[in-house]
């Protein structure tokens, strides 16, 4: 139509306007006026009120309101379509369209492209040329084309999977200005700004000059981004931006390297905010399996987030054989490791059971690397076990201490001496050593050197051929700190310290952290050696596998793209589209934008030019608009037509029937909750009675003459307590480790009989979960006597029982009860621990050596928890056995006059130290720390 952007897809059907004046000569005159005739009778009638009244012809507004409602349904019938105008000025200069075509135009590229057809074909119809800019390619040159052509080259254009570098453009847009003239300029802009905006507003305001300049923006939702996935400890997160403002919500979902969806996470944006998270809360198992990241509905490569095996999370196992874990957790092994490995990978801690337990259990869940701080003895299944799973790929590593330094097992990368190497002592010549260097070939390889860690203790490796080989890290002496090696596809390491601050104070470096995180980046999920393990020291270059295009799928990579090394870690670019690179098990992620990259919206109010939408250039269809609005007004005509005839009033006049409703109680009788079940009625009166008062255990043998004498060994001491002590303990509790609880009891007797076979795995895996938890296992030989002068206990038939019992326990490094341990002053002052038998030896856990000059002023030593572990020979329940008539049941051997009171005080003094710990060695200090507070 003429003035008005409106066209009709049918205009011959407008001829039915002309009908409109008949119809409203029909809608007049039907139906007919009445005939009237005079009745006389009927005059009775007048006085009578109608109820009901017919008007006699139709209003007029009746009828022209119907006449509208009958021109709407006409009009649409013939396609009324609105085209509005395109923002161009309409001359007769050619037309040069620049597009963006970046990632951030991908998610509304067909609206890009129907705007610029339409362009097209108007300037198609005024007989004008068009060139087309595309301002991801700088170098290509521009050209006027027919309309026809200049269509077809707008098809072959798609959206790059990267952020362009519109200033690069400018260069050749001027030299096409100043050799064609006078044109005019249409920018189909994204409204993004990836960097460098302003520069190119400045660059394009002075390039164009008076040129007419009409700049399409708006129209379209904001393109949304994701950078900055972590894989944190307890959740996955990924941000997500945008340019615009408002409340808006949506979805990101999680995908794994076949496509199969993982999980959803939902973000919200606040009306001010440009930035807000997506998190994924899932299992480290879940999240270690995404390979992509996505916003669904939102097509671009920006919207896509890929991970490679930097993102992944491993969950690591962690098992210590120290008791004084328990003891003083903030001063443990494990404190240190869950400090250190926390911020780059989930920690497991198995500190509850056995250690080989938790090694079973962290084996079962597939763990790709497991730490054992000095974890000494290890069963044969268990070794078998853990070597399996190092040639598939697991990575084991291993502090030492007091326990693997007694150990003897092939779990370790080189062969160690026994003992430990003190340094810095007073009966040593050696100074305590200082870090030294680290491999060039080794993981830790490019560390800088700390001058401040101290080592002052270290197992030693035995020399050979291959030592130098298998050193990570080495001292000023040239020793090794750590050693590795690599075993089938999994690797070896161990630290020649203990992973507290007993031997070195490398664990409170900052050192420390990131060597482990260079360990923990060779394990899981690659057999490829890592940096420094076996690996070249050359920059590994590796090609694309399958990069994305503009819009965010997958796709073979282009001949463009090129090989990148294996440590890439920057945005995409024409070289180096987003995608996967390397080999297809060990992929490297390349995405669209690196993780500090930030969108931002790009301001054109600095350009003199028109602004059009890109919605106000599409053609609009009325033919919905016109026949709703049609209907509604033959709605509104049949309401005024039944109130003007009193339908509406008749129909209130009727009564509905009244609808009969029943409401029905079903009372459902109660179902009685079935009572739990109960544990078994012999376990609880076991627990009831333990728990009830302090108790003395004893294990069961089998052997009724041991048990009894041992049962009433414990019932004389527990009376001797009474006597002597503040202690009224119950009476002594016979217990099978195998099916028992043993954290009732502070102290456990286990009577060692000799050739009796040894106790399942599972009983001995409870024995060690209740030494290192905190309770003394007390073994008694019984054999003192029958030890050969020159031979040792060792060789005894009782004692080669106990060593078949120990080989499957976690024991630390023994030694004689020192004279100034804690245990010989807990209670009663003593200088040995006879039992039946004096000429045994009393061995428990091996403390912490300390300088003579410290030892002279301390009166007492003691640990920083009680010995798991005591071991004798001298038959003490023997000597604690008493009749009912209170003699003794068995004859002392030599017989001393006060042998059997001192078997008794030695008794106290163990139950007292198992009951006070190292309490006693701080109050035999009390004198001279009152003479201190006194000066």
């Amino acid at each position: 139509m003429a003035g008005l952007p409106l066209s009709f897809a049918e205009p011959f059907l407008l001829l039915g306007l002309l009908s409109l004046p008949v119809l409203w000569w029909l809608l007049r005159v039907m139906p007919p006026r009445p005939r009237r005739i005079e009745f006389p009778p009927t005059r009775l009638l007048f006085d009578i009120a109608p109820k009901e009244e017919t008007p006699s012809r139709t209003p007029w507004w009746l009828t022209a309101l119907r006449l509208l409602a009958a021109a709407l349904v006409i009009i649409a019938a013939a396609g009324p379509i609105w085209n509005p105008p395109t923002g161009l000025a309409g001359s007769s200069a050619p037309l040069v369209i620049l597009l963006d075509d970046g990632w951030s135009a991908a998610s509304s590229w067909d609206a890009r492209v129907k705007a610029a057809d339409e362009l097209i074909a108007n300037a198609d119809n005024n007989r004008r040329g068009v060139a087309l800019v595309p301002l991801s390619e700088p170098a290509r040159d521009i050209t006027i084309m027919p309309g026809g052509t200049a269509r077809v080259a707008l098809r072959q254009i798609v959206p790059k999977p990267y952020s362009i570098e519109r200033v690069e453009t400018l260069a050749t847009l001027e030299r096409f200005l100043k050799t064609t003239g006078d044109c005019e300029i249409a920018w189909l802009s994204d409204g993004v700004d990836t960097g460098r905006g302003p520069e190119f507003l400045q660059g394009l305001g002075k390039t164009i000059g008076d040129r007419t300049l009409t700049i399409f923006e708006g129209g379209n939702p904001s393109a949304l981004a994701l950078v900055a996935a972590e894989n944190a400890a307890a959740k996955m997160t990924v941000k997500v931006l945008r340019t615009d403002g408002g409340i808006a919500a949506g979805t990101v979902r999680a995908l794994d390297q076949k496509g199969s969806p993982i999980g959803e996470a939902r973000y919200t944006f606040a009306p001010q905010d440009r930035e807000t998270e997506a998190s994924f809360d899932l299992p480290v198992e879940l999240r270690n399996d995404i390979a992509r990241l996505e916003i669904a509905g939102e097509h671009s490569a920006g919207a896509v987030q890929l991970l490679d095996k930097r993102w992944r999370r491993r969950a690591i196992g962690v098992v210590s054989g120290s008791s004084t874990d328990t003891a003083q957790p903030l001063l443990a092994s494990t404190f240190y490791l869950t400090r250190a490995l926390g911020p780059f990978a989930d920690v497991r801690l198995g500190d509850r059971g056995a250690p080989q337990q938790a090694i079973t259990q962290f084996l079962d869940q597939k763990l790709p690397m497991i730490v054992l701080a000095d974890v000494g003895t290890l069963s044969p299944e268990i070794r078998e076990r853990i070597s399996a799973w190092i040639e598939q790929g697991g990575v084991l590593v291993r502090f030492a201490g007091p326990r693997l330094a007694q150990a003897d097992d092939d779990l370790v990368p080189v062969k160690l001496r026994r003992g430990g190497r003190s340094l810095g002592g007073s009966l040593t010549w050696e100074k305590p050593q200082h870090l030294a260097s680290f491999a060039a070939d080794g993981p830790f390889a490019g560390l800088a050197v700390p001058k401040d860690i101290t080592i002052s203790r270290q197992v030693l490796a035995e020399p050979d051929a291959v030592l130098a080989t298998k050193s990570w890290a080495s001292l000023e002496d040239g020793t090794p700190l750590v050693t590795g090696e690599r075993r089938g596809k999994g690797l070896v390491s161990l630290f020649h310290v203990s992973a507290d601050m007993r031997w070195s104070d490398l664990p409170l470096s900052g050192t420390f952290v990131e060597m482990l995180r260079r360990i923990v980046d060779t394990s899981g999920y690659t057999a490829n050696p890592g940096a420094g393990v076996a690996g070249e020291t050359g920059t590994e270059t590796v090609a694309p596998l399958r990069t994305l295009d503009g819009f965010g799928a997958f796709g073979p990579p282009p001949s463009t793209a090129k090989p990148l090394s294996a440590d890439f870690r920057d945005r995409a670019t024409s070289d180096h589209p987003p995608g996967f690179y390397g080999p297809a098990d060990g992929p490297l992620a390349v995405n669209t934008l690196a993780a500090a990259d930030r969108i931002a919206p790009l301001d054109t109010s600095s350009l003199r030019a028109r602004r059009a939408s890109y919605t106000n250039s599409e053609p609009r269809d009325l033919r919905g608009i016109l026949l709703s609005s049609a209907l509604a007004l033959f709605l509104i005509d049949a309401v005024i037509v039944a109130m003007l005839g009193a339908g509406i009033a008749a129909l209130l006049r009727r009564r509905a029937a009244p609808a009969a409703l029943a409401f029905a109680f079903i009372l459902l009788p109660l179902l009685a909750a079935p009572s739990p079940v109960r544990a078994d009625g012999a376990t609880d009166d076991f627990a009831l009675k333990a728990t009830s008062q302090t108790r003395l255990a004893y294990v069961v043998t089998g052997n009724a003459d041991v048990d009894s004498i041992v049962k009433a060994g414990l019932s004389g001491l527990t009376l001797f307590l009474g006597q002597r002590t503040a202690l009224e303990a119950g009476d002594p509790v016979g217990i099978d480790p195998a099916r028992d609880e043993l954290a009732f009891f502070p102290l456990i007797y286990w009577p060692i009989v000799p050739g009796a076979p040894k106790p399942p795995q599972d009983a001995l895996n409870r024995i060690d979960a209740y030494m290192k938890q905190g309770g003394t296992v007390l073994f008694d030989t019984r054999d003192a006597i029958e030890a050969t002068p020159g031979e040792g206990a060792s060789q005894t038939p009782g004692m080669l029982t106990l060593r078949g019992i120990l080989s499957s326990l976690d024991v630390p490094e023994l030694e004689p009860v020192p004279r100034e341990h804690v245990l010989t002053k807990t209670f009663y002052l003593l200088r040995d621990f006879p039992g039946r038998f004096d000429s045994g030896q009393t061995w428990v856990e091996t403390l912490p050596r300390e300088d003579d000059e410290e030892a002279a002023s301390h009166p007492a030593r003691g640990g920083d928890g009680v010995s798991p572990i005591i071991i004798t020979s001298n038959d003490l329940a023997g000597a604690w056995a008493m009749r009912p008539d209170g003699q003794p049941m068995l004859p002392l051997t030599p017989g001393e006059p006060r042998q059997r009171e001192f078997a008794f005080r030695a008794g106290v003094n163990i139950v007292m130290y198992t009951l006070t710990g190292n309490y006693k060695a701080d109050q035999v200090h009390a004198p001279a720390l009152i003479e201190r507070l006194g000066q």
